[in-house]
């Protein structure tokens, strides 16, 4: 249960690590391996999507499919200014400026934002009839969207350790890690919700 506070704590000392700097390329080694296997997952609901969608189109919805609920292009601009406003935290934890608790902050709204327009986006749809079991199209959506709302709930978990770290400023130049990790995360998570949202849009064409 001490693994989560001990990967993004700003001083986390007890490690097989000789040296910080050899600590913190394996931080972000780790990182970017946990990164491709999450890649991996998102490419092949993808591939599954599109198959599903060309080898199953007389099957595909009753009529034409509607396009995204149009809440879901506000999500996208939430969840496109949380990845700016993570940036501006990481580059300020690098210079260990007060700044970064601030942005973190903004950052823990847009995400929790995101997520709220992504529940209404579902309401809209079932208010629509469009369920979960009314064809192949609404299936796929709510895997999609439902997919990618997992994976930025368990983000919302570093994102709180760090936000409640850098609100005391204790990120800085030679440790912002736990910063760096959480906004790579959170970037992957930006660009994979693009492909995603394409994806849909594209399909209900």
């Amino acid at each position: 249960m001490r693994f989560f506070p001990r990967i993004f704590a700003a001083d986390a000392r007890v490690t097989p690590f000789d040296s910080d700097a050899a600590r913190f390329d394996a931080r972000r080694m780790g990182m970017w391996i946990f990164l491709v296997v999450l890649a991996l997952l998102f490419v092949s609901t993808i591939f599954g999507y599109l198959f599903v969608r060309v080898e199953n189109a007389s099957t595909w919805l009753d009529g034409n499919p509607p396009p995204p609920p149009t809440i879901l292009l506000y999500s996208t601009v939430a969840l496109l200014l949380s990845s700016w406003t993570m940036h501006l935290a990481l580059r300020a934890a690098e210079r260990g400026e007060r700044a970064q608790g601030k942005w973190m902050l903004a950052t823990l709204g847009l995400a929790l934002f995101f997520l709220t327009l992504q529940a209404f986006a579902w309401v809209q749809l079932i208010q629509e009839n469009l369920t979960i079991s009314t064809g192949l199209y609404a299936w796929m959506f709510y895997v999609f969207t439902g997919l990618h709302a997992v994976h930025v709930i368990g983000g919302l978990i570093p994102l709180l350790l760090t936000t409640a770290r850098a609100r005391r400023c204790e990120y800085g130049p030679n440790d912002f890690g736990g910063v760096l990790c959480t906004a790579m995360y959170w970037h992957f998570l930006d660009g994979a919700w693009i492909v995603l949202y394409l994806t849909l849009l594209l399909g209900s064409r």
